[in-house]
């Protein structure tokens, strides 16, 4: 069976950690041992995201005033680079014998994509009232809530096409398991002149991760996270998880923008595109979801 897996920024990071090396090289470990006897016996790729990492860079880059700060896709790229590398390391030493690699990917946006005016992408560490109302005097980020606390928040266009499609999936035809469009992809736009160029966003990499299952004829989108399902009435006592929903249904109710909503989101687009099956679940039970035994089933 071939699967995409959407893996959440849990698997390197829990929330309210710092952003050490340390933490996401330790996280990944437990996560690699979740996902080898979940993946066995599969074609797959892995898509992961990109929000704390990608945040943590820019905050680095603005801190050294002699040159620019680097723009978004420049550091999306690194991004790619270190989380790839961390998740290929650390599934290579749970699984020796099976070819991985991660792939540097890049992502066409539409320039004109309205999200470029509506920024909703949280990124970065998490802040406190008084911490962002001293980083807006001296910037011109844009910031959100994001449960208790406040995020960094950018421009996430709508992922159009997969840039090195072709070259996934000759890598899933040998036998690889692909560690790719990491973080969503780095974002580009197709100029007039037919040439690539890099544009100042953060993709979400469920949506990402939704349009490569459809290109590359998955038989399911997993999409693994840190709660156990979509719930209803998220966080209020007579909050009610889902387990098995048609996507129609699914997208009758409303999910926060900046957490769940994406997922549903990419759940749906790829069941209502390809009439197979999504699931929504916790990376703890990878192999139940995995097997449609736990998490919520989004069905055509």
């Amino acid at each position: 069976m071939r699967i995409v897996i959407a893996l959440g920024g849990n698997a390197l990071l829990k929330r309210g950690e710092p952003l050490s090396a340390e933490n996401q090289r330790r996280n990944m470990r437990a996560a690699a041992a979740a996902l080898v006897r979940a993946c066995e016996g599969h074609e797959i790729i892995i898509v992961h995201g990109n929000g704390p990492q990608v945040g943590l860079l820019a905050l680095e880059a603005d801190a050294y005033k002699a040159l620019p700060p680097y723009p978004l896709d420049v550091l999306g790229a690194e991004s790619q680079g270190m989380i790839g590398y961390v998740i290929v390391q650390e599934l290579r030493n749970k699984i020796p014998t099976r070819p991985i690699a991660a792939l540097i990917t890049q992502t066409v946006v539409d320039e004109h994509d309205p999200a470029f005016q509506r920024p909703t992408k949280p990124v970065g560490p998490v802040y406190t009232e008084a911490e962002v109302q001293a980083i807006r005097a001296q910037s011109r980020w844009m910031f959100a809530l994001d449960g208790a606390s406040w995020r960094r928040v950018v421009a996430s266009p709508e992922p159009k096409e997969i840039v090195e499609l072709p070259i996934i999936e000759s890598l899933l035809q040998s036998g690889v398991l692909v560690v790719c469009t990491g973080g969503g992809g780095i974002p580009v736009c197709r100029q007039s002149d037919g040439e690539i160029a890099g544009m100042e966003a953060v993709i979400d990499k469920d949506l990402a991760a939704a349009l490569l299952a459809e290109r590359v004829q998955a038989d399911k989108l997993v999409i693994l996270t840190d709660v156990d399902a979509v719930y209803l009435n998220w966080g209020a006592p007579r909050q009610k998880a889902l387990s098995r929903i048609s996507a129609s249904d699914l997208r009758s109710h409303a999910f926060a923008e900046g957490s769940m909503g994406p997922k549903v989101n990419a759940a749906c687009s790829f069941v209502e595109r390809t009439g197979r099956l999504a699931v929504i679940g916790s990376l703890q039970q990878a192999q139940d979801v995995l097997d449609t035994k736990a998490g919520t089933i989004v069905l055509a």
